[in-house]
């Protein structure tokens, strides 16, 4: 250890003694304490909100999916055949996805409609296990809407449904939309707008019917085994597949602007935020400022002895680094400590005020999920030790710039 460092050290249990600077002192290390420990917790709590947004939505749709430039796949079966071939393909299941009306007694609402197989659907999508009314099992004539679209409509199990596509059928009547009168089975709580609003399932085949696709579909979707992989794996498969007509989308190309939005949003308040902890570094500055004006006796007499003014300048840099550097790791740890019981204490404080933060008729996550990254630590950490390293550089220079003479002449 050098010189310098003991006698920062020094200063700092010398200054416990003295009221007013001890004081400054620890509200300046208190201030950076909270500020560091606010933002570990805040970030740790949006990453677990951003993971269980993403297992949601991740969970509705599939990883990928595979099309035709032409907009219909035929002879789907032996599409199917040669993709759950590659070894990272879970599952698959043939779909068609297009837009209808949807009308009741009670009103109309323009919806996106999805033609399955259940028992493959199952395989690719959780949205069919999340029926709370009725089944999810389609027969010709029944069709599954979302919670939120029940609603809207006023529809309810067993109510009678008609569904008006964009296709035009000629009979005696003349030429009108292609329709059919379905039968409400059931009703699925995705927990996410857009499908609980907006989607409804039918059988493949009436799909087909529907929209005169005959043996066509819009496309297979996959379920790969490492949804962070799903673009490669994609991308694999429409090689092996052979033929330029068939493209693959996956979840991040298809869920890009939620994606973007997330990380933009964990950004602007990792960086709102950071104010907090600037601030607590920089009452660093102003509790340096007294302590070199408290010392200036003390480095008179270290100049005196010898002690060359970039010596005196490292000794309140080091101080200044050490409250710092203390602040932080205390920071981090609570911080760390908070994030990993964030659900206990917030339960503890609704108990206690008797009310929900997050009421569950209100909002889709009614908990508050904890993940903790390394990399946000190690964010957090070098970003206030800089703060404070820059904080400290002044109150220490001004400490070399003391005039000894003055300062002697007066004591």
């Amino acid at each position: 250890m050098s010189i310098e460092f003991d006698i920062s050290t020094q200063y700092l249990r010398s200054n416990r003694k003295k009221g007013f600077i001890s004081f400054i002192s620890g509200v300046s290390m208190v201030g950076l304490i909270l500020g560091v420990m606010t933002l570990v917790t805040v970030l740790s709590v949006m990453n677990g909100f951003h993971k269980e947004l993403r297992e949601r939505v991740l969970s509705a749709i599939s990883h990928s999916y595979i099309s035709e430039y032409s907009g219909g796949v035929a002879h789907w079966q032996d599409l199917q055949i040669k993709i759950m071939q590659h070894p990272e393909v879970v599952s698959s299941s043939p779909y068609i996805e297009k837009y209808a009306l949807l009308s009741t007694g009670n009103g109309a609402q323009g919806i996106s409609v999805r033609g399955v197989i259940p028992q493959l659907e199952k395989q690719t999508s959780i949205l069919l296990d999340k029926v709370k009314l009725g089944s999810s099992q389609l027969s010709k004539s029944d069709i599954l809407i979302g919670l939120g679209l029940s609603t809207q409509l006023g529809a309810n199990i067993g109510d009678k449904i008609t569904l008006l596509t964009p296709e035009l059928s000629s009979n005696i009547m003349g030429v009108q939309p292609r329709f059919k009168r379905f039968t409400v089975s059931g009703i699925f709580d995705a927990g996410i707008n857009e499908y609980d609003n907006n989607l409804a399932f039918i059988q493949l085949d009436q799909a087909q019917k529907l929209y005169s696709m005959k043996d066509q579909v819009s496309g297979i979707r996959l379920k790969v085994s490492d949804l962070f992989q799903a673009k490669q794996i994609t991308q694999e498969v429409i090689i092996t597949l052979g033929n330029d007509q068939y493209y693959g989308i996956d979840w991040t190309q298809q869920k890009a602007n939620f994606i973007k939005a997330l990380e933009l949003e964990k950004q602007m308040i990792g960086v709102i935020l950071s104010l907090i902890i600037a601030v607590a570094a920089f009452n660093i500055v102003s509790m340096m400022v007294m302590v070199v004006t408290d010392k200036t006796a003390d480095i008179a007499i270290l100049r005196t002895l010898g002690m060359t003014p970039k010596r005196i300048v490292k000794i309140f840099f080091y101080q200044g680094l050490t409250i710092g550097i203390i602040g932080i790791t205390i920071g981090i740890i609570l911080g760390v400590l908070l994030s990993l019981n964030i659900e206990t204490i917030v339960g503890g404080i609704e108990v206690l005020l008797g009310f929900e933060f997050f009421p569950k008729d209100v909002f889709y996550i009614n908990r508050f999920p904890s993940e903790i990254h390394l990399n946000d630590l190690i964010k957090v950490g070098f970003g206030a030790f800089i703060l404070v390293m820059l904080a400290s550089i002044y109150p220490a220079k001004r400490a070399g710039k003391v005039i000894i003479a003055k300062v002697l002449n007066h004591e």
